[in-house]
């Protein structure tokens, strides 16, 4: 049975959520709003608020990918303590694409 590749993608840049949403298409997923129930999620860190959906969203048991600027180093150590995988927003593409691959 093929893994279940919704992903939703919680981010307020209109820019970033149509690129964030083409990778999840290129990788066979399928990109959903915030509130839909999927096994994976990519979070915007721009607030202290963000790092708490991060929390809710592994304890529910989904995959978080978080990115942020390189200078929010401790929001990104934040999600990470929160069970995100937690990159900068240059590695963000690059990285959704490879946990798809690896879905």
């Amino acid at each position: 049975m093929p893994a279940d590749l919704t992903v939703t993608v919680h981010t307020r840049d209109l820019f970033f959520r149509s690129r964030l949403e083409a990778v999840v298409r290129a990788g066979g997923g399928v990109p959903a709003r915030p509130g839909t129930d999927a096994p994976m999620a990519v979070v915007e860190l721009v607030d202290q608020a963000a790092v708490e959906t991060c929390a809710s969203l592994v304890a529910r048991g989904c995959r978080v990918l978080a990115f942020g600027p390189h200078v929010e180093a401790e929001r990104l150590r934040a999600a990470r303590a929160a069970g995100a995988e937690a990159v900068t927003n240059s590695q963000v593409e690059a990285h959704l694409g490879r946990m798809l691959a690896d879905a």
